[in-house]
């Protein structure tokens, strides 16, 4: 079953649409505050992540695109049920995809390299996939309470992660 569409409404719905907030380093093509230019965030797609795009006149669909080709296979999405998936999908959109993966790997007690091979897959497999997710999302929320921008973002990041626990049991 192809969980690409519920996962990606659920994102977007968290990213919106155009920000240039100056205080996000991902607004910056630099990737830090001040550094390199400010063309902003759009449907989540950063200008530090894709310096030659036209973020402003990004379209849901190129968003869309972009999100499947270089996140959900990144993830291979397509190996995960929901929950795990949607879980795993934002995670990869809002902290890299090998981030999500060792939030994963943590949660399934396997090595957390950021590689998603055979012993990975074979662990959240076998686990159970409710658990799993909880466990990667108290991993995502523990790791983003120590970030420098904590104080700026960290309101936001635990509401997003408290709206997907809210999604785990459904």
């Amino acid at each position: 079953m192809d969980n690409f569409p519920r996962c990606i409404a659920f994102t977007l719905a968290q990213e919106g649409g155009f920000s240039d907030n100056a205080a996000d380093p991902g607004n910056w093509t630099g990737g830090a505050v001040s550094k390199g230019a400010l063309r902003g965030t759009n449907f989540g797609i950063s200008a530090a992540a894709y310096t030659a795009l036209d973020i402003a006149h990004l379209t849901q669909a190129d968003a869309e695109a972009i999100y499947r080709r270089d996140y959900w296979s990144a993830i291979s999405g397509d190996e995960f049920s929901l929950p795990l998936a949607l879980v795993a999908f934002d995670a990869a959109v809002n902290a890299g995809p090998r981030r999500a993966i060792c939030w994963l790997q943590q949660a399934a007690n396997v090595a957390a390299d950021g590689v998603l091979g055979p012993a990975t897959l074979a662990a959240l497999k076998a686990g159970d996939a409710q658990t799993l997710a909880r466990e990667a999302l108290a991993r995502r929320l523990e790791f983003s309470s120590h970030l420098p921008t904590w104080s700026v973002f960290g309101l936001g990041w635990t509401r997003r992660v408290l709206s997907l626990a809210g999604l785990i049991d459904k």
